[in-house]
């Protein structure tokens, strides 16, 4: 473990995850993937541990814990090779609970943040239409006042947990005339009339529910206003920074599990009359595809520290999902290759990992939209700020 970032707290916190994981995932792991439904039970034990108040006030029923504890739970969920249920708890955790301990009031905070701790109430994050992906400022939906209440109507799409939460942050026009600055965000309860879900069915990510969400006059009350009116694209972008570095850690966790279990594999396969391990061009693609992960993961740390010291990181957390999920993807894709035809049957790992890997470059921000804000940071000189 780096001593630069972690502690001997954070190594005995590691430890308990991971037994955590072993004892009370691991073997439900199979039957979610089957089924695309996390049984609620294990939510409610995350709760009980702490886990979903690493990085929230002790108000609240959080732990208030540096950053490294959510990196070090991040990781660990990256290593029980479940895409989707690693997914299901980090959206729930650093999507939907972030916009409510930052822009949530008190009286918000204890209608949902502290079920969402304790692990009684699931949330999501409704930004993506189907219109429009990365492409914010463009979102179709509304909310239009009418006495005590919101009215909101549109859709959103590729929502991880959009199918099976308790409550749903969602991001609408309340001044479409306005564009970008005319966006406000919302908690809306899952059993509000007129909303309904559909699950989508995916490539990987298979444990997870992703739904795409309809609003059809559906009535939200100005209490459940999150913020400022009009103040949710800064608050939108503000945040992007942690899901990207989100994903970029994830992607170098996964990357770390791959290359350790071929690794293992490597050292038991032999052909020839010795271990494949010993073959210098697998080797040597070994030791590329190791220090290709290993840059990223202590780049990946470097953010994650500046960001705990509540730095505004939009450029290097949009370098770091950009430059680890292609990582990953290329990790995997190789490892899946040093297994041969083992790699390529449903009860190895990598089939699993190879899919599930694939939607870091898209989920997030698409790496070709990250390259377009990387470009306008460096070649036009643009400047980001943190919302007010």
């Amino acid at each position: 473990m780096n001593s630069l970032y972690f502690t001997e707290e954070h190594k005995l916190f590691r430890e308990s995850i991971q037994d955590f994981l072993k004892k009370e995932v691991v073997p439900h792991i199979e039957k979610w993937e089957k089924s695309g439904t996390i049984d609620r039970f294990i939510w409610k034990k995350f709760g009980d541990m702490g886990f979903f108040g690493i990085s929230y006030p002790e108000a609240y029923g959080g732990l208030n814990l540096d950053l490294f504890y959510a990196v070090i739970l991040l990781e660990e969920l990256q290593k029980i090779n479940s895409g989707g249920f690693a997914a299901a708890i980090w959206a729930h955790v650093y999507l939907a609970m972030t916009h409510l301990n930052k822009e949530g009031n008190h009286d918000m905070k204890q209608r949902y943040l502290t079920p969402s701790i304790s692990g009684d109430k699931i949330g999501c994050l409704c930004i993506t239409e189907p219109f429009g992906g990365s492409d914010v400022a463009g979102m179709r939906s509304t909310a239009v006042k009418q006495g005590d209440h919101y009215i909101l109507n549109g859709s959103k799409t590729f929502i991880t947990n959009g199918f099976y939460s308790d409550y749903l942050i969602v991001a609408a026009k309340t001044s479409p005339e306005l564009g970008n600055k005319g966006i406000s965000i919302f908690v809306v309860d899952r059993e509000s009339e007129g909303l309904s879900a559909t699950k989508l069915d995916k490539l990987g990510w298979r444990a997870s529910d992703t739904g795409e969400i309809a609003f059809d006059n559906v009535k939200v009350p100005l209490t459940n206003l999150l913020g400022d009116e009009n103040g949710g694209f800064g608050y939108i972008m503000q945040h992007f920074s942690l899901e990207r570095l989100i994903m970029g850690i994830n992607a170098h966790a996964r990357a770390e599990f791959a290359l350790e279990y071929a690794l293992q594999y490597m050292s038991e396969r032999e052909a020839f009359g010795r271990s494949i391990d010993k073959f210098q061009a697998l080797r040597h693609n070994i030791a590329d595809l190791y220090t290709e992960m290993e840059i990223c993961k202590e780049f990946n740390y470097s953010v994650a520290y500046r960001l705990n010291k509540n730095q505004y990181v939009v450029k290097e957390a949009t370098m770091s999902k950009l430059k680890s999920t292609k990582m990953a993807d290329d990790v995997i894709y190789q490892c899946l290759q040093f297994l041969g035809g083992y790699g390529y049957m449903e009860n190895y790992p990598m089939a699993r990992l190879l899919r599930d890997s694939r939607l870091g470059p898209i989920g997030g921000g698409t790496s070709e939209i990250l390259r377009e804000i990387l470009a306008k940071i460096i070649i036009d000189k643009k400047e980001y700020k943190p919302a007010t």
